[in-house]
């Protein structure tokens, strides 16, 4: 057995499950050892792809995620992926091979790439170790929830493999036990308080649900946390630049502020104005650093949010806080963007965006994941469309990166088989993800991709239109988006007006036996209002 082989039996044996990746000459036997023990392997149509569907599926299955990638160009066209995923401290391992010789044109400092990115580089570089490096790098992934490149020299690859197959047991860390007491104290006093949940709360609905019962909090999240606190008459839905006109002003009135496993940044505090200045501010989260970055915390706990919420519940008064029968009542009457009046825009073979997504959401399953691109498109999908929970929202967003929509639907989707896949794109990301069409057919997902099409990269506009600055360099001429589709083994339609969504229900009343476009082509005489808000910070 070669290192490369028991590099990917190690992985398997910590329990990787599925894979995804492009094989090269550099990556061939790992991947093919990963195969041959049991995990699945996705292959993309490219590297960038391949991590973001990694990205996506660890977010939507729980599972850390593995990519497997060439050498040099295969890790750079990752790139953007990883970035995505270590910002978002997405538990991932990506295998890369290395060409460690200066002459090879392969050669790049790969270590320094990950680093510039904000992942951990590491390195098999002992055949007789390989098996203890593999596993080391993969509970860095699992125990920090950070993006580990683990790169793999080409001659280190090759040699026999000295060692034993056996994964070292991993060392139980010490508990250490929060400090609860200041935030419990501000919890007996708060008459105002609420509660946003991030990414880091994901497991937790059901200890935070117990103590805003308990301290009489409203329940909120950042925009990757969607879906968290679905079904509770408390539920404000997303804090921030997507929240709902009653949310923003429940969370401005706020007397306490909690952030659970939640950065509080400038998206899901509008740049600090839903915070009012006379609002104490908590925050609960793993990481010590995370207290005092965006909104800083007045008062901090480190540790897990289960667990920290789960103690204070035993600690804290029963009392009544910002509950009450006729905010219940305002909640539910005005508590989703659907709710929210709106002029329809439509016309001149455009339809309004607002109104294309409140049909979809009509006609689409309710068990449904939905996965978002970036532009100026967003907003319309993530606060029209609901979904039944936290996993059925994923919202690779924290790079802001163009393109990667397509591929972070397809992770999603295999994470959630049981679920109705949908893609919400602008046209420019969707251009951008074009290679992985053919992987949506290959693997016959059931997946609705619905365009966003306003023919230009729409944020730029309406940024720079209202100033009068040249527009010529962001907008394009018309695209065969529905041909394109077509093209590849995909039914299609096109919409300009709401009764073209009757092709949506003739698709889901058949077998789904093909992916469907959408092509929505959207006014474009008006940016929307969050992005608005969301440029007053640049």
């Amino acid at each position: 057995m070669i290192v490369a082989e028991a590099v990917g039996r190690a992985l398997a044996a910590c329990g990787a499950e599925t894979a995804f990746g492009v094989v090269g000459s550099g990556n061939f036997h790992v991947t093919n050892a990963l195969v041959a023990a049991g995990v699945r392997f996705v292959a993309a149509r490219h590297e960038g792809g391949a991590a973001t569907m990694a990205d996506a599926h660890a977010r939507m299955s729980g599972r850390p995620g593995i990519v497997s990638v060439h050498q040099g160009p295969g890790l750079t066209n990752a790139l953007t992926g990883i970035t995505e995923a270590a910002k978002s401290r997405t538990p991932l391992v990506v295998l890369a091979g290395e060409a460690t010789e200066p002459q090879s044109n392969f050669h790049i400092d790969q270590a320094g790439l990950a680093t510039a990115v904000g992942a951990v580089a590491m390195r098999v570089t002992d055949a007789g170790d390989a098996v203890a490096q593999a596993a080391r790098a993969y509970r860095l992934a699992v125990g920090e929830r950070r993006t580990v490149l683990l790169n793999l020299p080409l001659d280190v690859q090759a040699a026999p493999h000295s060692g034993g197959l056996d994964v070292p047991a991993e060392p139980a860390a010490p508990r250490v036990e929060p400090e609860i007491g200041e935030l419990a104290a501000a919890l007996e006093t708060a008459g105002r308080p609420v509660f946003i949940a991030g990414r880091g709360a994901r497991h937790a609905r059901r200890e935070l649900e117990a103590l805003a019962e308990r301290t009489g909090a409203l329940l909120a999240t950042s925009a990757v946390a969607k879906g968290l606190f679905r079904g509770s008459p408390w539920d404000l839905d997303v804090s921030g630049g997507f929240a709902t006109p009653l949310a923003a002003e429940l969370i401005r009135d706020a007397d306490l502020i909690v952030g659970w496993g939640c950065a509080l940044n400038m998206w899901t505090t509008r740049h600090g104005s839903l915070v009012s200045p006379g609002a104490r501010v908590a925050k609960v989260d793993l990481e010590p650093a995370a207290l005092k970055t965006h909104v800083p915390a007045g008062i901090g706990v480190v540790g897990d949010v289960a667990e920290v919420a789960a103690a204070l519940a035993d600690a804290v008064p029963q009392r009544t806080g910002y509950r009450t029968p006729e905010l219940a009542g305002r909640i539910r009457a005005e508590g989703r963007w659907r709710a929210v009046p709106y002029d329809d825009d439509g016309a001149g073979g455009r339809i309004d965006p607002r109104t294309l997504t409140i049909g979809l959401d009509d006609l689409l399953p309710a068990e449904r994941v939905v996965s978002i691109d970036s532009g100026n498109f967003m907003g319309y999908p993530s606060m029209f469309l609901d979904v039944p929970d936290e996993n059925g929202f994923c919202f690779t967003q924290a790079f802001q990166s163009v393109g990667l929509g397509l591929a972070t639907a397809i992770g999603a989707a295999l994470a959630r088989p049981d679920r109705l896949p949908v893609a919400a794109l602008g046209d420019g990301g969707f251009l951008m993800g074009l290679a992985e069409l053919e992987t949506v057919v290959r693997l016959g997902l059931p997946m609705v991709i619905v365009v966003y099409d306003d023919e230009a990269y729409g944020a730029e506009v309406h940024h720079f239109g209202p100033h009068d600055h040249p527009l010529g360099t962001v907008t394009f001429p018309p695209a065969g988006l529905a041909a394109i589709a077509r093209g590849h083994g995909m039914d299609a339609v096109t919409v300009t007006r709401r009764e073209d969504l009757a092709g949506v229900s003739a698709w889901l009343s058949g077998p789904r036996d093909r992916p469907l476009l959408v092509h929505g082509k959207v006014t474009r005489e008006r940016g929307s209002w969050w992005l608005e808000e969301a440029f007053k910070g640049h």
